[in-house]
């Protein structure tokens, strides 16, 4: 017995079935970041023609059936290629139609919704755009048995004017095919149905970028607190802290897990940054106010410990006299701010001219030649502890300001 392939579109080792499609979506549903697909409702209909269906028509109207007439006829085994959910619609009945022309032309029609996966890169997120596919391909016949088509190339896919999504802009929607082949089983035609989406940023920048923006200028609001201030300055230090860690953790959890960084990861992360510094700022502050008090407390318990045995120039309008015995080393001496040294009277004796100096205290803070004044200029800024809220007022907006500039610039 001799065994020919058979086509049950009509045909009997002849060429390939040619069945024509075409797409009207009714819906985009929805896209999911996390899950990382989108659900689609559309009109999928499908155009061949079987000579069996043929029948005389006087007035050549076609005949229209419902879907149980489906499950007696050949119909193309179109599929969803990565799809991971869909149906066919059943209220009230199924949503198939199945019309037949008086030459043997046949137009299948369903409803379908459909869930399919959609590769998206979230390094620009959320300044990012996404192009996503549905595919669709004969599951049994390769391009040898059916030849699958779109029926009127870019015109065969319409969309209704009303579709819209709140995270979304919808830029285009364009078809495409192309051959795909399968190592066990052979080549097939694969249609694609393309979009393109564009993120809106307005709700991102509500909820994310202007609460980020906030806690770090509200950080800066420690810089004009007072540095004795310490409960005030560490609470709105750790209060920013744990914000920027709320927001940064909100963020994450909507999104998958992916292995690069994110737009977004880049401006919360280095917002935390700056909030961070701006703690450890105070840290540093305090820090350096503790140590120059005590370095302060210690010069004023030796002056009044050497002060008791000295004797006191009175009658003096623009200076003090302290005497210091040798106990106190030259190094000491040095160490007191706005004090100046002279040579001890010549009516003291020689060995008491080795163990003393006087010290005056000047009460002018200028008494200080201009070359000490040079040489403590690079200390001031670790001395003075104001100085260092002074200069974080400004270098720390202006660098959030560059920061900022860059950021826009790139992404935007």
């Amino acid at each position: 017995m001799k065994t020919k392939r058979r086509k049950e579109g009509g045909s009997v080792g002849g060429p390939a079935v040619p069945v024509g499609v075409d797409v009207q979506v009714e819906s985009l549903d929805s896209i999911s970041e996390v899950d990382m697909d989108f659900t689609m409702t559309l009109y999928l209909r499908h155009y061949w023609k079987d000579e069996r269906l043929s029948f005389p028509s006087s007035t050549n109207k076609s005949m229209t059936f419902d879907g149980r007439l489906v499950k007696k006829i050949w119909v193309p085994d179109v599929f969803f290629v990565h799809s991971k959910r869909s149906f066919i619609h059943d209220t009230t009945t199924e949503n198939i139609m199945l019309r037949v022309f008086p030459d043997g032309h046949v137009l299948y029609s369903l409803r379908v919704t459909v869930t399919a996966a959609c590769n998206m890169d979230f390094s620009r997120f959320p300044l990012d755009s996404q192009t996503c596919t549905l595919e669709l391909e004969s599951y049994a016949y390769t391009d040898e048995d059916l030849m699958l088509y779109w029926k009127s190339g870019d015109e065969s896919l319409s969309t209704d004017d009303r579709i819209s999504l709140s995270q979304f802009l919808i830029q285009k929607f364009h078809t495409s095919s192309r051959l795909a082949f399968y190592s066990s089983t052979g080549w097939y035609n694969r249609l694609y149905i393309n979009f393109t989406l564009r993120r809106h940023i307005f709700f991102f920048l509500l909820q994310t970028y202007f609460p980020a923006t906030l806690m770090v200028m509200l950080s800066w609001v420690s810089f004009w607190i007072d540095r004795r201030a310490v409960p005030a300055r560490v609470s709105l230090g750790i209060t920013t802290v744990l914000t920027m860690s709320t927001i940064i953790t909100g963020v994450n959890a909507s999104m998958p897990r992916v292995s690069y960084i994110k737009a977004v990861d880049i401006y919360l992360w280095v917002s935390f940054v700056f909030v961070f510094l701006s703690v450890l700022e105070y840290a540093a502050v305090n820090y350096l106010t503790t140590l120059r008090d005590g370095k302060d407390r210690k010069l004023r318990d030796k002056a009044r410990e050497q002060a008791q045995g000295m004797p006191c120039t009175c009658g003096m309008t623009h200076a003090r006299t302290m005497m210091l015995d040798g106990s106190l080393s030259e190094a000491d001496a040095n160490s007191l701010a706005g004090y100046t040294r002279e040579p001890v009277a010549p009516d003291d004796p020689p060995e008491k001219s080795q163990e003393r100096m006087v010290v005056h205290l000047a009460l002018d803070t200028e008494s200080t030649g201009a070359t000490k004044k040079k040489g403590l200029r690079g200390f001031r800024i670790i001395q003075n502890t104001h100085a260092i809220d002074t200069y974080s007022r400004m270098i720390f907006p202006g660098a959030y300001i560059f920061f900022n500039l860059i950021y826009w610039s790139v992404y935007c």
